[in-house]
């Protein structure tokens, strides 16, 4: 795992959990719990790109 791919789920990770929280709020604000799943989706895009990138330069070794 390289330190941009371990930044990245960290990242997730918190983002998650705030995401979490939020929900579990007696009146959650929906505009941040959209907010915060277009973060964790972009995050998640971006991990994912980058996993298929490292498995391409790999595979090509």
């Amino acid at each position: 795992m390289t330190a941009r791919t371990f930044r990245l789920t960290q990242i997730h990770q918190k983002i998650d959990e705030r995401l979490r929280l939020e929900q579990l709020k007696k009146s959650p604000d929906t505009l941040e719990i959209s907010r915060l799943k277009r973060m964790k989706l972009r995050v998640k895009d971006a991990l994912h790109r980058l996993l298929r990138t490292q498995k391409t330069v790999l595979a090509k070794r």
